[in-house]
């Protein structure tokens, strides 16, 4: 059996991080969490590009078009999508995870999903505070493990370490 392990690339991947402005108090923590993953695991400021984008809605557009750019090897999208009165909720948050989805499929890299969909403002704050458990820096984890994967998988990829 042929078993890839998950690990972090070798050679220093591009990454592209477009987050969402609404609810800012809890994207502005979830990008420093993605930022500081990412730091962690040697990638600099050359390495990097943040987009800003007005709402969730709008992230997997901008991923798009950031993939098509050729400019990274993969995206993190961050957003917090927090439950209402109305079922704008449902529309917002389903629709930024098929679009992401999309985009992702559509370019075969990896888009990985940092949008926080939560019923209460103390859920959403927990989920983007400092420390372990900051679901932006997961995300930024789980971005760098995908595209060493999907380097690895490519067709006659000759270095499955990255």
């Amino acid at each position: 059996m042929n078993e890839l392990e998950l690990a972090l690339p070798a050679k220093p991947p591009r990454v592209g991080i477009v987050a969402a402005r609404f609810n800012h108090f809890v994207t502005s923590q979830l990008l420093d969490g993605a930022l500081d993953a990412l730091r962690r695991n040697g990638l600099d400021e050359d390495h990097l590009a943040v987009c800003w984008v007005p709402g969730a809605f709008e992230l997997p557009l901008a991923a798009d078009r950031l993939l098509a750019s050729g400019t990274v090897d993969g995206v993190i999208a961050l957003g917090a999508v927090i439950r209402g009165a109305t079922p704008h909720f449902d529309y917002v948050a389903g629709e930024c995870s098929r679009g992401l989805m999309d985009v992702a499929l559509r370019h075969g890299q990896p888009v990985i999903f940092g949008v926080l969909t939560t019923d209460s403002v103390e859920q959403a704050l927990e989920r983007a505070g400092a420390g372990e458990g900051n679901k932006g820096y997961d995300a930024a984890q789980a971005c760098l493990h995908m595209i060493s994967l999907v380097r690895a998988l490519r067709p006659n990829a000759s270095d499955h370490a990255g």
